[in-house]
């Protein structure tokens, strides 16, 4: 299976998106270098680079730009247990401007007892943006874990928010 490359600037700093040769996302992150992502998923092929990678190129734009859904539509493959899985399909569904706590994730995802279980799934999503994570906080609201920095991840709550 092909996969490709593509860093784009934006606000907080470089990002990189890898897709497949059907343009689903597979990896992504506020990042400059590929080698980043690779540490969190292993992908069938070495990467081609390419200037633009289509419709998730498109959409990580519009986003910084002010379009909060365009990253809605975009396909995304990742490896995970049954719940892990699920809960990334759930974080898909956590509106723009509307933050949940990690108690309340779990919840969504159909195991309010499974807090840790939820959390784990965060910090094991290999698609930043694409599958939201950033939008989970603390019990407090405060912003928690962010494997991109929690800069990037306040930029990003705030920017929702405007």
């Amino acid at each position: 299976m092909n996969t490709y490359v593509s860093t784009v600037d934006t606000p907080t700093g470089p990002f990189t998106t890898v897709v497949d040769g059907d343009g689903v996302v597979l990896a992504s992150g506020w990042t400059s270098t590929v080698d980043d992502l690779l540490s969190f998923v292993p992908l069938p092929s070495t990467p081609q680079p390419r200037a633009d990678l289509g419709a998730a190129t498109k959409a990580v734009v519009a986003y910084h730009d002010g379009d909060l859904t365009a990253i809605d539509e975009i396909p995304v493959r990742q490896r995970g247990g049954q719940f892990i899985a699920h809960a990334w399909d759930v974080l898909r569904r956590v509106p723009a401007g509307a933050p949940v706590t990690y108690t309340t994730f779990a919840e969504l995802a159909g195991r309010p007892a499974a807090v840790r279980a939820a959390a784990m799934a965060c910090a094991s999503n290999a698609a930043a943006l694409f599958v939201p994570c950033h939008r989970v906080l603390r019990l407090d609201g405060s912003l928690g874990g962010f494997r991109w920095g929690l800069p990037v991840k306040r930029w990003l709550l705030a920017h929702e928010a405007a």
